[in-house]
């Protein structure tokens, strides 16, 4: 299917547009290769959008964009091995259920399941874990298409360069056809979720690291208070919130009066401190269910996202840092401040690349105005050699990106040799890991 002439493209928060020359939804790879090749001829550049869920221009052209909404099937599973290959437009959610089905499961997810497959690991999303690394880390093989149209499969044994690199590449090596993922047996959390008093979980936060698979925790700006998270393997029969309780949890809770407080936030920002401490208040959750039931949440309240990574040891130093400057600044914020951990990694621009991190994220509603708070957290992060999350807001650009990456000179070379002309490249990748060519 082939959409002609100009049509507005726009992302899930709503604050990235573009008018692509055309929209492209392919169902087979055969024509992802040959748009590959007629946008080469014409001299167009070619970029995907997964979900659009990515907060940054990197899907952005006025040359032929492509929507894999179509191109999302299952195409094999090998129980012994437990691995599945996909097409790379896939969702989380769709891969979950496909998986859920056959008895296997992603080993790590993080907690928004509409993303494409291909975005996800292209941009290192995450989740929260003490010993395991983003989504990227799960990858076996990938199928990509090149700025020619050759087509390139890889793996640690099979062109392993390629694969090294190509892991997390921003949609700059190529097109991601598809993917092949390391999956486990199908497996229950127990999730226990209570707020505590923000100093005492920084006290603990080792500790709370150490004796949890996963854990994380929110803290509520304006008050004293975090929202925790802890979720461990368990061989526990299922032990489900029951319909209402999920509904009223997820549903009323975290997205109608979430939406309520946020409203209320642009009507009158005075009133949002009073109202954010109802957030904390919920008491103490304990439930068991199937790991990408808890891994997920809906999220139905849009936002404009910034997310840094930073070494873990310098969790609680930058997270003060940014409390601090939130109670100096008199902003007033609707948006709790979120606290991810992850494994350190070898993929070379992953966030995590050669060290634990700390993930610490900023939001705000929906057509808010967020430069000044973004900007002030930047600042901190940048103490600590942060790296930004791809798919999120931020400000640095390829000059200040590369000495944060050991193997940014390799990945670009690669990048040069798989797409010379640029085919792939965008205003959004020409800022972040700039022109073709510049960094070798």
């Amino acid at each position: 299917m082939n959409e002609k002439g100009p049509r507005v493209w726009t992302n899930w928060a709503g604050n990235q547009h573009c008018r692509p020359a055309s929209i492209d939804e392919p169902k087979t790879e055969e024509r992802l290769v040959r748009i590959v090749k007629e946008a080469a001829e014409a001299g167009q550049r070619v970029k995907v959008a997964g979900s659009g869920h990515s907060f940054t221009g990197i899907a952005l052209t006025d040359g032929r964009m492509i929507s894999l909404g179509r191109y999302n099937r299952v195409l094999a599973v090998d129980r012994e091995k437990r691995t599945v290959t996909v097409q790379a437009g896939i969702t989380i959610a769709e891969l979950n259920a496909e998986l859920d089905a056959r008895a296997l499961g992603l080993i790590n997810l993080g907690d928004i399941d509409y993303q494409s497959l291909a975005g996800a690991i292209s941009t290192a999303t995450h989740g929260t874990a003490r010993d395991l690394g983003g989504i990227a880390t799960q990858v076996t093989g990938l199928r990509l298409i090149a700025g020619d149209g050759s087509i390139i499969d890889c793996s640690p044994e099979q062109e392993p360069e390629v694969f090294h690199c190509a892991r997390v590449g921003l949609g700059a090596l190529g097109i991601i056809s598809t993917i092949t993922l390391q999956c486990v047996k199908a497996f229950n959390l127990r999730a226990a979720e209570m707020p505590m008093r923000v100093d005492e979980a920084l006290a603990d936060l080792d500790r709370h690291i150490l004796e949890n698979d996963h854990f994380e925790f929110f803290w509520v700006p304006g008050t004293a208070w975090a929202l925790t998270k802890r979720n461990n393997r368990t061989d526990e029969p299922l032990r489900t919130r029951g319909a209402w309780q999920e509904f009223r949890d997820d549903i009323l809770y975290s997205n109608v009066a979430f939406a309520a407080l946020c409203r209320i936030g642009r009507w009158r920002p005075a009133l949002i401190p009073r109202v954010a401490k109802i957030l904390p208040s919920s008491g103490r959750t304990v439930y068991v269910d199937r790991s990408h039931k808890v891994f997920t949440s809906p999220r139905l309240v849009r936002f404009y996202e910034m997310e840094y990574a930073i070494p873990r040891e310098n969790a609680v130093q930058a997270f003060n840092r940014v409390r601090d400057y939130v109670k100096r600044s008199g902003l007033i914020l609707s948006f709790p401040v979120e606290v991810r951990f992850a494994t350190g990694d070898d993929i070379p621009l992953s966030t995590a690349y050669g060290r634990d991190s700390c993930y610490i994220a900023v939001h705000v509603y929906q057509g808010t105005h967020y430069q000044q708070y973004f900007e002030a957290v930047e600042d901190i992060m940048d103490d600590y050699g942060g790296r930004p999350h791809w798919g999120k807001l931020h400000f640095q650009k390829a000059e200040t990106l590369s000495p944060r990456y050991p193997e940014w000179e390799r990945f670009q070379a690669l990048r040069t040799r798989l797409d010379p002309e640029g085919l792939f490249s965008n205003p959004y990748l020409d800022r972040v890991l700039g022109p073709i060519g510049a960094g070798v």
